[in-house]
């Protein structure tokens, strides 16, 4: 890979697509691969999507070298991260530190979520909801279907779903394990987060501090990019106080950009190898304009309707999708181009596929093609990203 070059000086006063793409990149450890561990990464990434149980794995093996899934694994079985609802009240994984102190700065899309379920939770008080599904779960990790049949026994007029969104809008409710195991599976089943941990939330970080480790990981980014990223509103004022801490461009649509002096914004020609990245990868969330990473024309064409891909970073752009299935005992997985690579490109992208499927799978063969899974046809895609 060419030497990087970093602008340490004279910094334009705007940045091209290309020039966020690669400081975004080289943040998110994509630009090339860090010797972190799996438990500095995570927090270094201020968390990692969750949805499901495996994209955090994929989301490490893409960023870290030498990453082995055991590692992420152990973490969690040693509840040195967990899995809980943060950021956009959406399942994330966080270190044990982020996940008893961000609760409070993320409170404000859990709040909004449960506003959308009021008409289910009429006549319910959400006080007495809040401490009797504290004691329920601190006795012990109550699965999904129990909670909601404990809860139902209270409150047997209230919507079933309303009063498990409810409990954990509410309470900081961590998903426990053998949920999120690598190689194991396990019902999801919820407790507090002080309760799993085994200690008490410190001092929650000042939005400050949060606004700088997301330029860190995410920048140089806008108050919207950053406001979209947390699911929280009225932060310009954030911005406004640290100004003077930071330095400022425009992106080429005009719109301000803040950033940490001394962050990396490398050379624009830096080689970005491929990386496969899982559904819902940070850097595919993390921005209210996503064209630095995800191109235009390619808007909302990593999903359709309910179902989510895999995503193919080329040249540090989203231009193909992929999936992996099991043909006997074959793991196949299948690359589909959103624009035609170049014949270097496809052996770049069948090397690192290779790779991947050496650590991520435990198939004794693999298999690896081009082709389509997808058909778009001719219906308007929705953004999944």
């Amino acid at each position: 890979m060419a030497a990087q070059t970093h602008r340490t000086a004279a910094h334009p006063a705007r940045l091209t697509v290309r020039e966020l793409n690669r400081a975004t990149l080289e943040r998110q450890l994509l630009l090339r691969r860090s010797s972190m561990s799996a438990r500095e990464a995570v927090g270094h990434l201020v968390g990692l999507q969750a949805q499901n149980t495996k994209p955090p794995y994929f989301q490490l093996y893409a960023r870290l070298a030498d990453f082995d899934p055991a590692e992420l694994s152990s973490l969690m079985e040693s509840r040195e991260v967990a899995r809980l609802v943060t950021l956009r009240s959406t399942l994330h994984t966080h270190t044990a530190d982020d996940a008893l102190t961000l609760g409070p700065l993320v409170r404000a899309p859990r709040d909004r979520e449960l506003a959308s379920f009021r008409h289910g939770l009429e006549g319910v008080d959400l006080d007495r909801l809040a401490a009797l599904t504290q004691r329920l779960v601190e006795e012990r990790p109550r699965p999904l279907k129990e909670l909601r049949g404990e809860l139902l026994a209270h409150w047997p007029a209230a919507d079933p779903l309303a009063l498990t969104v409810a409990a954990r809008c509410l309470l900081p409710l961590v998903q426990v394990t053998p949920r999120g195991l690598w190689g194991r599976g396990g019902q999801v089943a919820l407790t507090t987060v002080e309760h799993w941990l085994g200690r008490s939330a410190g001092p929650a970080p000042t939005l400050d501090t949060v606004v700088t480790r997301y330029l860190g990981a995410f920048g140089p980014a806008s108050v919207k990019d950053f406001q979209s990223w947390a699911g929280i509103t009225r932060t310009k004022e954030v911005f406004e106080r640290l100004r003077p801490r930071l330095t400022t461009f425009r992106d080429e649509n005009g719109a301000e950009l803040f950033d940490l002096p001394d962050a990396p914004r490398p050379d624009p020609d830096t080689p970005a190898p491929p990386r496969f990245l899982p559904e819902f990868d940070n850097v595919l969330l993390g921005h209210a304009d996503r064209t630095r990473v995800i191109p235009a024309v390619n808007k909302g064409r990593n999903g359709k309707g309910n179902q989510t891909y895999g995503s193919v970073l080329i040249d540090g752009f989203l231009d193909a999708l992929w999936q992996v299935r099991q043909e006997q005992d074959t793991a196949v997985l299948t690359v589909q181009p959103l624009r035609k690579p170049t014949r270097a490109q496809t052996a770049e992208i069948t090397e690192e596929a290779a790779r991947m499927l050496a650590v991520m799978s435990d198939a004794p063969d693999h298999d690896i093609r081009f082709g389509t899974f997808l058909d778009f046809g001719d219906r308007p895609q929705t953004d999944l990203s």
